[in-house]
């Protein structure tokens, strides 16, 4: 079935249209609101949101919502994602939800849902939400005097420094580290840089001044030259970067050169296995997420299991093979002894302990494998047509594939929320990567133009 609102995390949009409105907001609190009041007990659900603008006027909408189907609501004021999933468990909440469109411009905005076992919703029950915010509530608002209350709680911010401080190595400190954070003027402002603090380092925090539009501009992971800079400048041991709801993280060594998601998973694989922590002997990843990786950790005896992108599908996978390891290229890393979605800091957290116990640089520890060449380029389509489906498309795709046989692969994937085919090869050589994914992306387009004809 098609989807009307939700999209691969949540419901995304520009703040004040589409399905990014205020009206918007109150029907998905009153289709969520009404899908998870099961039983007798006082209903309620949790409200967080990152430092953009528009959270003010989605949040009080959302909260209606709930209230008019007679749920509680708890609002907990800017907080990392994974906070509100954390918190949705603590509170023993029926819901969780965050205002938020994470690494996005301050313009958008979104809103993640979770279960009351701090799971993102499956696809299913999305859907069924969907189906209710189409539908009338006449029927289904509570009475006057079983509307629910409102109420902000104290000190959160608080409890999540607790509960991510609780995943350091009790026997470790960071003392003597200089840390560079940068909090991308997010959600983490106040918890990343605190955390860093209590647990002994000295920290140069940066992005840590929102003011409503701000968030992500020139910082955080997905514009790491400010702590890129920052380290050097400071002569910092290591640098950190979250992005806007912080369930993701890019990591620079000492020289200010960054490394990604696909790194770090191995370089915490690694740790754990040798400390006996990893669970199936297995990692999981996406199919974007290098083969050097792959080949690495199938050198020290782990296998890498591969889904669709997307951090959901990555937890689903982990949960349904008993895996507690698992993460993005970008920067999610999903580590389930701890959360049950991606967390940039307690990730950061667990780089951290392999820094400490190694007595290495960042340089050494985080750069296990040479990544193989890997080129990803986007084709434009005319909406409502599939390129994909024409003959000279997927013969381009199968020259491609014939062509790297043996030293590389090509992955091709629809984009969820443009009309674009997302065309990645990596390989062995640089220049065959390279030509091999021009050659597709050109026959995409060709047979766009032919097909808008």
């Amino acid at each position: 079935m098609a989807r009307k609102y939700f999209g691969t995390d949540g419901i995304r949009g520009k703040a004040n249209e589409g399905n990014m409105t205020a009206e918007v907001a109150t029907r998905v609190g009153m289709a969520a609101g009404k899908h998870f009041t099961r039983g007798n007990h006082k209903h309620r659900v949790v409200i967080g949101k990152d430092t953009r603008l528009s959270g003010y006027m989605l949040e009080p909408a959302l909260a209606a919502g709930f209230l008019s189907m007679g749920m509680d609501v708890i609002m907990v004021g800017p907080m990392p994602t994974p906070a509100v999933a954390m918190m949705t468990r603590s509170l023993r909440a029926d819901l969780g939800v965050m205002i938020s469109a994470s690494h996005n411009p301050y313009q958008d905005n979104g809103l993640k849902l979770f279960g009351p076992d701090g799971h993102k919703l499956s696809d299913e029950i999305e859907l069924e939400i969907e189906r209710r915010m189409d539908n009338g509530y006449a029927d289904h608002l509570v009475p006057s005097e079983k509307l629910g209350r409102a109420q902000r709680l104290e000190n959160a911010v608080g409890r999540y420094i607790e509960f991510a401080k609780n995943t350091f190595p009790k026997n470790l400190r960071l003392d003597g580290l200089k840390i560079v954070v940068d909090c991308a003027n997010g959600a983490a402002y106040r918890s990343a840089p605190s955390v860093l603090w209590e647990l002994g380092a000295e920290v140069v925090a940066v992005g840590v001044n929102p003011n409503g539009t701000n968030i992500n501009e020139k910082c955080g992971s997905t514009a790491p030259q400010l702590m890129c800079e920052q380290v050097v400048t400071h002569g910092a041991d290591i640098g950190i970067a979250l992005d806007g709801d912080a369930d993701r993280l890019i990591v620079c060594d000492e020289h200010g050169t960054i490394i990604d998601g696909d790194q770090l998973l191995a370089t915490i694989a690694q740790y754990w296995q040798v400390a006996d922590k990893l669970r199936g002997g297995s990692v999981v990843a996406t199919i974007m997420s290098n083969l050097g990786l792959e080949k690495y950790l199938n050198r020290i005896g782990l296998d890498l299991m591969r889904t669709k992108v997307g951090d959901r599908y990555v937890v689903e996978a982990m949960r349904n093979h008993g895996l507690n390891l698992g993460g993005e290229q970008s920067g999610h890393i999903v580590l389930s002894d701890f959360n049950t979605t991606g967390d940039g800091l307690i990730a950061a957290l667990q780089i951290l302990a392999v820094l400490v116990k190694n007595g290495k640089p960042v340089s050494e520890i985080c750069n296990l494998f040479e990544p193989y060449p890997q080129l990803l380029k986007n084709a434009r389509y005319a909406d409502g047509t599939n390129p994909l489906e024409t003959p000279q498309v997927k013969e381009a795709i199968r020259e491609g594939e014939e062509r790297l046989n043996g030293t590389g692969r090509v992955v091709i994937r629809k984009s969820g929320t443009e009309p674009v085919i997302r065309v990645m090869a990596e390989g062995e050589d640089e220049k065959l990567v390279s030509d091999v994914v021009d050659d597709i992306v050109a026959t995409v387009e060709n047979s766009a133009e032919e097909t808008a004809a």
